[in-house]
């Protein structure tokens, strides 16, 4: 790396630390406004306060960062531009791309230290401060607990539960119902599901000695063909349900808490159950692809800010935002499209960012190097 590589390096990440506090100190006042009206009807102490602000910080700067490095990129290079620094530059034979590779390469860096700490500090922070809420401004329901859990366990088994204590990996008022598939005289329907037992137990418990699940004092309904009855009691019985109490105990989280590891084996558990996943696992690869944008938004920058231009900072902040806000339009609008194309999940969730990519390549072709 040559000495003038680690000069534009240098006032970039200067540029960035300065953009990153300046932005977060907003992000937090802004939102300690909106928020101090319940801090003060729920005596929330100060140290609560400020830590409540500590552990929402990660999840501030998953949001800030890209507009950050948009802004530092943009500001950096401007400034260069205007002080006809990018000019001796391309006189002395240096090219716009043997400036912007270097810079590229830092944006690479800074996308897959964001790809670690999107997919697993910010969601450990985000449930704690998902404790901190539901402690002090009782938003949410007792930690561990769950109350009126529903789920399918296969495509033909589901599983109720009134109440489970993840602590204890203990369920209370169980039902487990399962179904079998018969043909149907309707051509359009070949078959429809029929409901062919059902266990109600006083409790479900996890042996951790055998791995399984062990139901306690209750009775299994059996359905016959001829739509005949018969009950079964039974005080301590087997159960076989292909779900962990860790899995479980995931169902009391919401995705943002869940990390990538997590969020892939619970998508998995879901479509085992015969679930539709598609709205989850389009937020999961989108969330994926979110740290890119770190050297997407790189080749707008570099190139824009290149050139130079009237206005100086001013033209140079309203291109930052109005870019930042058209790539998280479009990464919000692919969504709901995704939902309603039958495309990859993959490439639904890439979308916004393989189009930026080709804009921001158009636009570095287009720019005098």
């Amino acid at each position: 790396m040559s000495k003038l590589d680690r000069y534009i390096l240098k006032q970039i990440v200067l540029t960035l630390i300065f953009s990153i506090v300046a932005l977060c100190i907003i992000f937090i006042l802004v939102n300690l406004m909106e928020t101090m009206d319940k801090f003060i009807d729920g005596k929330v102490p100060l140290d609560i306060i400020v830590k409540y602000y500590l552990v929402y910080l990660p999840e501030i700067l998953k949001i800030l960062t890209p507009v950050s490095i948009l802004i530092a990129c943009l500001l950096t290079i401007g400034r260069l531009s205007n002080n006809n620094e990018i000019t001796a530059m391309k006189s002395g034979g240096m090219s716009l791309y043997k400036i912007i590779f270097p810079v590229s390469i830092f944006g690479l860096i800074l996308s897959c230290g964001q790809y670690y700490f999107n997919g697993w500090i910010v969601p450990s922070s985000n449930e704690e401060k998902a404790s901190i809420t539901q402690e002090y401004l009782h938003k949410y329901s007792d930690d561990g607990y769950i109350v009126n859990l529903a789920f399918r366990a296969s495509p033909s088994r589901n599983v109720l539960m009134q109440y489970y204590d993840a602590n204890n990996k203990t369920a209370q008022r169980i039902a487990i119902e399962d179904y079998e598939y018969v043909s149907h005289d309707n051509e359009e329907v070949k078959t429809i599901p029929k409901l062919c037992s059902r266990l109600e137990a006083r409790q479900l418990i996890w042996n951790d000695t055998i791995e399984s699940w062990q139901a306690e004092s209750g009775f299994i309904k059996k359905i016959d063909g001829l739509n005949k009855v018969s009950v079964e009691r039974f005080s301590s019985l087997p159960v076989e349900i292909n779900i962990s109490p860790r899995q479980l105990a995931r169902m009391n989280k919401k995705s943002d808490q869940l990390t990538f590891d997590e969020m892939k084996d619970y998508i998995q558990l879901l479509k085992a159950g015969g679930k539709d996943i598609r709205k989850l696992e389009i937020d999961y690869r989108s969330e994926q692809a979110l740290p890119l944008a770190n050297f997407i938004v790189i080749l707008f920058a570099v190139s824009f800010a290149s050139v130079k231009k009237r206005g100086g900072l001013a033209v140079q902040i309203a291109a930052a935002m109005i870019i930042a806000f058209s790539y998280l339009l479009c990464f919000q609008l692919a969504k709901p499209i995704g939902l309603a194309v039958d495309v990859s999940a993959i490439l639904v969730g890439c979308s916004a960012n393989i189009l930026f990519f080709i804009a921001g390549i158009f636009t570095l072709m287009k720019t005098k190097t």
